[in-house]
């Protein structure tokens, strides 16, 4: 799966947004070990410059709030094929602590660059990294797209707002964009949520772990890897008339399952404490059917276990030279 050859002579050039974070980093990687011509913007207040430093010789960064530079116009939408727009709050908590924060991260950012891309002589090809929050608590399982979108967090309202008006302008103006909806994605890199945390307190204590809620939380743990081969296939595959896609692994797990994954590789067998509720925002069960995507050539590839051990050689390897 490639996305190279679009450019003709000059190259494929891709822009990243947020692209020194967890997800950003591992697209980047791929696509310019591929040989793209990349231009990342992040303004490392969650990313990291280590995220990127194999490739870095390889691309163009401008660290700077994604806004700025588009207000600046230090970015031209003519010259780019594709644009991966990652940059993002990427959190439910933050959402509820800060609403408007999370409202200019993921709302505003998500229209002026599609105001860019509108002005754009050839519009470049827009893919929009969405959530599973669109959804809320949802009104049956498993998920699909035509499902109704009533989210419970901010994070959530941002995420859904942002996609409307990736359809909108797509609709309208004719931009060629659509969005995925990202599941519970884990990997390397990623210092947060629940596989780290979990990883982290094993570390810190084997003989004990607190969980939030009561275990029977059910999520769909997509790979990193694999949702790099989506935010691809998204760009060169799908229809781009402003659609969203639901991108997950297309299995699901309990939470008791996670802590038991975890405890077995970390050789731990701690007394597990469940707290009884989880934090504003949260949903119960996320149960997915991905077969949407499906249709136009997905295929994960890397189950739970799989990833976790993966995860667990890096986390190990976390503060050695």
């Amino acid at each position: 799966m490639s996305i190279l050859g679009v450019g003709g002579s000059r190259g494929t050039r891709v822009l990243i947004t947020g692209g020194a974070g967890f997800i950003g980093s591992h697209l980047v990687e791929r696509l310019a070990d591929d040989g793209a011509r990349i231009t990342v913007v992040d303004d490392l207040s969650t990313g990291s410059l280590e995220n990127i430093r194999l490739v870095q010789s390889k691309i163009q960064l401008i660290t700077a709030e994604l806004g700025h530079v588009l207000l600046e116009k230090r970015l031209s939408m003519d010259d780019y094929d594709f644009v991966f727009h990652l940059s993002a709050n990427s959190y439910i908590p933050p959402s509820v602590e800060n609403p408007r924060f999370d409202f200019e991260a993921n709302l505003h950012s998500t229209f002026m660059i599609l105001e860019a891309i509108r002005k754009a002589s050839k519009p470049p090809r827009l893919v929009n990294a969405s959530s599973a929050a669109v959804y809320g608590n949802p009104a049956r399982l498993p998920i699909h797209e035509i499902d109704p979108t009533v989210p419970i967090s901010p994070y959530g309202v941002s995420k859904l707002a942002a996609e409307r008006y990736v359809h909108v302008f797509a609709d309208i103006y004719g931009l060629p964009a659509n969005s995925l909806r990202f599941f519970s994605v884990f990997g390397p890199r990623q210092k947060k949520q629940v596989v780290f945390d979990f990883f982290r307190k094993l570390k810190e204590d084997p003989t004990h772990l607190e969980v939030l809620g009561d275990g029977t939380q059910a999520r769909d743990f997509a790979y990193v890897t694999d949702v790099v081969d989506g935010l691809i296939l998204a760009a060169t595959a799908a229809p781009g008339r402003g659609e969203a896609y639901n991108l997950a692994s297309g299995n699901t797990y309990t939470i008791a399952d996670l802590v038991e994954a975890c405890c077995r590789l970390c050789g731990a067998k701690p007394q597990v404490t469940y707290t009884g509720h989880v934090r504003p925002g949260d949903a119960d069960k996320w149960i997915v059917d991905i077969s949407e995507f499906r249709k136009i050539g997905f295929a994960p590839k890397v189950m739970l276990n799989e990833g976790l051990t993966l995860i667990k050689k890096w986390f190990d390897g976390l503060g050695r030279p």
